[in-house]
């Protein structure tokens, strides 16, 4: 395909990436989506088996109608491929009372939750720890703690989910090209030339939506912008029924004030005798060639003595699984969605990209097509 030209070529197709092929290609845009790798794949940020999603979004009200379109386009992605990629299984967001714990860049993140699902109408209850203790005794609270439950958060699953946007997007007509390495994007005229190491792409615009890469390709973003290694563990459950969805929620708990005292996991999927927990560091850098994705079991075992096995009655060790992923972070914690020298980007990861991907990859496309929404609030301009 190298030599032919298109309306938009997609740079990484990982979360955004799949999203905003497929929405081009119902545009009926011609459409060329590149990937280093072949995804859904290990090496980036969008894998791991499962997400969190929630309507009410603490890091801030711009977000939560990017999550409210994406829930809609993966239940009519779901229809027309039959995979599951939703679990609306309910979500906690927890905290200590009188304690403004901060999380994704935002204070007293808690109550911030409370404040957007308030505002934007979404069903949510406030609890105590004495009604979670009541609710779900495996968890072990001290008492003080203040919550936000919301029943339509739950589960996306990410590998699923690039799977199905992919496969409906070369039905319609987009083409990938995989295995390939982007090197360059140049300014060719009217439009643009992307060299990689199985020849030249030209496009009339070009999306860019490269992860953990985005900084070698877009310049501008590289200042902005910082790759951290984080490690998601699984840990055996002594009654996976107790930690089934239904019975267990998503959650996200805050228990302490500092910016380590914090994970956040999920519910046993069916068939599965382990729980998926994680947390996020901020202390070390790192890059997408230097990462390493390989997690040590004293890791693991590290994590579960701190956060779990204080706070997660029947959760034991050693770790059945574990996986590094990363996480490319701006200095506010938010999404930059921006057009940069005429290329369209995202890099909005931060931690939590994946529940706003669908509906983002959508707005992408229509940017790439002259159409999309302005996006204000997630400019590159706020850094300057």
């Amino acid at each position: 395909m190298a030599g032919v030209t298109h309306d938009v070529i997609v740079v990484g197709l990982g979360a955004m990436g799949a999203a905003t092929l497929l929405a081009l290609a119902r545009r009926g845009v011609k459409a060329l989506g590149i990937d280093r790798f072949h995804p859904p794949h290990t090496m980036g940020s969008s894998h791991g088996e499962t997400r969190i999603t929630r309507l009410a979004v603490g890091e801030g009200a711009d977000y939560a109608p990017l999550v409210a379109r994406s829930h809609a386009l993966w239940r009519e992605l779901e229809a027309e491929t039959g995979e599951q990629l939703l679990l609306q299984c309910g979500g906690l967001v927890m905290g200590r009372r009188g304690i403004a714990t901060g999380h994704h860049g935002k204070p007293a993140f808690v109550e911030r939750t409370i404040e957007v699902a308030q505002a934007a109408g979404i069903p949510h209850e406030v609890l105590d720890g004495d009604e979670v203790r009541r609710r779900w005794p495996q968890m072990r609270v001290e008492g003080d703690e203040i919550a936000s439950y919301e029943p339509s958060a739950g589960i996306v699953f990410p590998e699923r989910c690039i799977a199905a946007q992919l496969q409906v997007a070369a039905r319609l007509g987009a083409r990938t090209q995989l295995s390939t390495t982007v090197s360059a994007i140049d300014r060719d005229g009217a439009g643009f030339r992307v060299e990689t190491d199985a020849g030249v792409f030209r496009a009339g615009r070009v999306v860019v939506t490269a992860g953990a890469w985005i900084g070698g390709l877009v310049p501008a973003l590289a200042p902005v912008t910082s790759v951290r290694r984080q490690v998601l563990h699984w840990f055996p459950v002594a009654d996976p029924a107790a930690y089934a969805p239904g019975r267990f929620p998503i959650f996200i708990w805050m228990y302490g004030a500092r910016e380590g005292d914090y994970f956040y996991g999920f519910p046993c999927l069916p068939g599965h005798a382990a729980l998926k927990v994680a947390t996020e560091q901020a202390e070390r850098e790192t890059s997408a060639e230097a990462a390493d994705r390989a997690v040590a079991p004293g890791e693991s075992a590290a994590f579960l003595a701190k956060h779990v096995a204080p706070r997660l009655a029947g959760v034991g060790g050693p770790a059945v699984q574990a996986a590094a992923c990363l996480y490319t972070v701006t200095p506010d914690s938010g999404f930059v969605v921006d057009e940069v020298d005429g290329l369209v980007v995202a890099s909005p990861c931060s931690g939590h990209g994946f529940k706003h991907s669908a509906g983002l990859g959508e707005a992408l496309a229509g940017k790439a097509c002259g159409a999309g929404p302005a996006l204000d609030g997630f400019r590159l301009a706020r850094f300057r």
